[in-house]
């Protein structure tokens, strides 16, 4: 032989199967049964744990797709809110050129203006869901939809709505801003 191999196989150490130096067949197959419980105990560990993540990350996603939903409806909340008062301003407009007559060419062209910048921002208020509060004078008070500034003598049964003040609206099904009313007095 070879010097180089001969070094090579000295360095090898045989190691002795421990199955094998058991004194009979059935003590080798007790320990080989125990040694493939074990195994699988382990590998339905790892799965279970690999589920469980995996679970955890579907979870997750839709937990952060809720989120992002819930962060965009509260931002256009908050934009429409402030648009909110801007609308009332034409509304109020509107209201003086009713009050003045407008028989006057330039006022009804004003008026024809500002009534269509009116229109367009209802526009987009409905396209992105925003609901005016229905108030009807008479019906019960619901302080989930309206604020109560006051009340007043009114042919209505004390307690309901008499008028309203201020128009109140929805953003998919919440409250942007209650109608404001004044109630029914005795």
């Amino acid at each position: 032989m070879d010097q180089d191999t001969t070094k090579d196989t000295e360095d090898i150490e045989l190691l002795e199967d421990e199955e094998m130096n058991l004194p009979d067949e059935e003590s080798r197959l007790k320990k080989m049964r125990e040694k493939l419980r074990v195994c699988e105990e382990e590998k339905k560990g790892y799965l279970d744990g690999w589920q469980r993540a995996q679970a955890d990350a579907v979870n997750y996603k839709k937990d952060e797709g809720k989120r992002l939903e819930d962060l965009g409806r509260f931002i256009t909340q908050s934009m429409l809110s402030d648009l909110l008062p801007v609308l009332d301003s034409f509304d109020l407009a509107l209201q003086s050129f009713s009050a003045s007559g407008g028989q006057q060419t330039v006022h009804s062209q004003i008026e024809q203006g500002v009534l269509m910048i009116r229109s367009q921002l209802t526009d987009v208020f409905k396209k992105r869901g925003v609901v005016q509060i229905e108030v009807t004078p008479g019906e019960e008070f619901n302080p989930e939809k309206h604020e109560s500034i006051g009340e007043v003598e009114s042919d209505k049964p004390a307690g309901t709505v008499a008028e309203e003040v201020q128009k109140g609206y929805m953003l998919a099904g919440r409250v942007i801003r209650p109608a404001r009313v004044r109630l029914a007095k005795d």
